[in-house]
């Protein structure tokens, strides 16, 4: 599975499911941009863990749900690198609500930051790719776009990873021959996106067949297998990295 000198970017990168895809891809031997929001310094904790692997790497402030960010993202990593191998779509926020509660801003922003954002960085990053006849696109949804876990309050969040699953399927479809696979990781809906918290153990253990919730480390394991060479024939499908949750 080794990346050689692959160049990745990682969305939302500097913490959780997005540091851990991250570090494991910066493992393989790709070279690794990663974007976050605001928290500056997670995005430097993130960087000093991929030095030490010994990664050739570097983090951009942008926000993925504006366009424009999402140009600059992908310009400052061509500038950088010189090219854009594999794309992971990790941004995201996750939101409790009825639809009777939910406010429309709500609503927006709840499919903005893991709807459109997805949409903004993709469509920025095929133009590199197009242009090399080789391209990774990994896209991080949720397991309950596939159906609801038991609560009645994650209508906006469900909406929006549905989405993207039509939508990556769509956009495999459209560049299959320009040699870009686009494919989903579906994780379980932890809105913590740590993974790693005691709390969430306590609470749903019992639901995981294999008896613990995921590490970032499950998820970066898939994502490194469909940015690799090997996966050249997998495109337009979700992965469920869930442990058995939901069968």
């Amino acid at each position: 599975m080794e990346l050689g000198k692959r160049v990745a970017l990682v969305t939302g990168g500097s913490r959780g499911i997005g540091k851990g895809i991250a570090l494991g891809l910066g493992r393989e031997g790709a070279r690794v941009a990663l974007s976050y929001r605001s928290n500056k310094a997670a995005a430097q904790n993130a960087l000093r863990q991929l030095q030490a692997l010994g990664c050739e790497c570097f983090a951009v402030e942008a926000d993925a749900t504006n366009p424009e960010r999402s140009d600059f993202l992908v310009r400052s990593v061509l500038e950088r690198f010189q090219r854009l191998d594999v794309l992971v779509n990790n941004v995201g926020i996750f939101n409790w609500g009825t639809v009777a509660d939910t406010t429309p801003d709500e609503w927006k922003r709840v499919l903005d930051s893991n709807l459109m954002s997805v949409f903004y960085t993709s469509k920025a990053a095929l133009p590199p790719m197009r242009k090399q006849h080789w391209g990774r696109i990994i896209n991080i949804g949720a397991v309950g776009a596939e159906r609801a876990f038991g609560q009645a309050t994650i209508s906006a969040y469900a909406a929006a990873k549905a989405s993207v699953v039509a939508f990556s399927r769509s956009l495999a479809l459209e560049e299959a021959k320009n040699g870009i696979t686009v494919n989903v990781v579906n994780p379980p809906n932890i809105d913590d996106k740590e993974l790693s918290l005691e709390e969430a153990r306590r609470t749903r253990d019992a639901r995981f067949p294999v008896g613990r919730p995921p590490s970032a480390d499950d998820i970066a394991a898939v994502v490194k297998f469909l940015a690799s060479d090997s996966a050249d024939y997998v495109t337009g499908q979700v992965v469920s990295v869930s442990g058995g949750w939901m069968m």
